[in-house]
């Protein structure tokens, strides 16, 4: 069983910074991308960042050069640093990765949110 279990999210004020983590763990042969997406209220949810195994990232254009992406792959782990934050920055942050497990060659997999308010 494959578990994404994420951290760090909270209430920050705006320019602040925060730092969001996620943990793969269970049967995994190998991880293909790890990233992050989000979902605020009444709204779709979209990507916010993703890292392949080789490093290449993306990023959604409204965090552009305030946020990034990196990866521990000894530790199956991804994270965001998010700096300037803004209120428009606030929904619940969803951990992905695409994964090749016993069961599945390439699936997605989800954690399960971690709220991020921005507010004064």
């Amino acid at each position: 069983q494959v578990q994404l279990v994420e951290s760090g999210g909270g209430l920050v004020q705006p320019g602040g910074s925060l730092r969001l983590s996620c943990a793969a763990s269970g049967s995994i042969y190998s991880i293909y991308t790890m990233g992050w997406y989000r979902q605020a209220p009444g709204k779709q949810r979209e990507l916010v960042a993703v890292v392949t195994r080789v490093g290449s990232t993306n990023y959604a254009d409204s965090v552009k050069g305030r946020f990034t992406i990196s990866r521990d792959s000894a530790k199956n782990t991804v994270y965001l640093q998010m700096n300037s934050l803004k209120p428009e920055d606030t929904a619940v942050y969803y951990c992905n990765a695409q994964l090749h497990t016993p069961i599945t060659t390439r699936s997605d997999y989800w954690g399960q949110g971690t709220q991020v308010t921005v507010s004064s």
